[in-house]
């Protein structure tokens, strides 16, 4: 069963870096677009920064020069570091993942379960 565990959230101060790591195991043919959100208590679920299968990157306006998004294809892991915290990067940040299941022969969407990050002094 396929399913994306996150991890590497936490508190840290401002101007502070945490990394997360979300990785894909379970039957897995083929994984494409990996990306990162993010959400606030009451707030829409936003994108933080996705990655494609050939490595190009995106990212929201409001991380950009601060996080950077990696993957490593053979692990099917996708990295975020977050540099020059700040507070409003305070929020749940949610792993997704578009990849076929094996056995099957469409790309399907998965999500985390999600990991706090909290910036604070």
């Amino acid at each position: 069963q396929v399913q994306l565990v996150e991890s590497g959230g936490g508190l840290v101060q401002p101007g502070g870096s945490l990394r997360l790591t979300c990785a894909a195991s379970g039957g897995i043919l083929r994984v494409g677009a990996m990306v990162w959100y993010r959400q606030a208590p009451g707030k829409q679920r936003e994108l933080v920064a996705s990655i494609s299968s050939g490595g190009l990157t995106n990212y929201a306006d409001a991380v950009k020069g601060r996080f950077t998004i990696s993957r490593n294809n053979a692990q099917n892991t996708v990295l975020l570091r977050m540099d020059s915290l700040k507070h409003d990067d305070t929020d749940v940040y949610y792993c997704n993942a578009f990849l076929i299941p094996r056995g099957e022969d469409a790309y399907r969407a998965y999500w985390g379960q999600g990991t706090q990050v909290t910036v604070s002094s």
